[in-house]
């Protein structure tokens, strides 16, 4: 299963439905943009420590932006960036995610419900 990066965030901030969630799936992925989002917010070392020490101990895999991924998210937006409010980096994500043949868990069904293509598993974090 892929994981959408608030997700990742919420069981980063011990939340106990994302603990949950993340523990229960047979397979652990996450796009190299969920990746980057989790860097960029990092405060300090400590914490990209602490990130990159989560994502090795719970086994996660970061899936890479291939040709195929790019693609698939330009069309996406194409699509639906207008209708739902889908933006880029949500759009490479789902694109990983469809390209990898996994499920994406998100707590943003919003941007991603229109996408038949898609596996979507919705997330609630109450």
């Amino acid at each position: 299963m892929v994981f959408d990066t608030d997700v990742l965030i919420w069981y980063l901030r011990g939340n106990p439905r994302a603990a949950k969630v993340i523990d229960s799936a047979d397979s652990r992925a996450v796009s190299a943009v969920s990746y980057w989002e989790l860097m960029q917010g990092a405060r300090d070392r400590r914490e990209v420590t602490m990130i990159r020490s989560f994502l090795k101990g719970l086994g996660f895999q970061t899936l890479p932006i291939t040709e195929a991924v790019s693609h698939r998210a330009s069309v996406y937006i194409e699509e639906y960036a207008l209708k739902s409010g889908l933006r880029l980096a949500d759009a490479l994500v789902v694109g990983t995610a469809v390209e990898n043949h996994e499920p994406l868990c998100s707590g943003n069904g919003k941007h991603f419900r229109s996408i038949t293509e898609l596996e979507l598993k919705v997330f609630k974090p109450q």
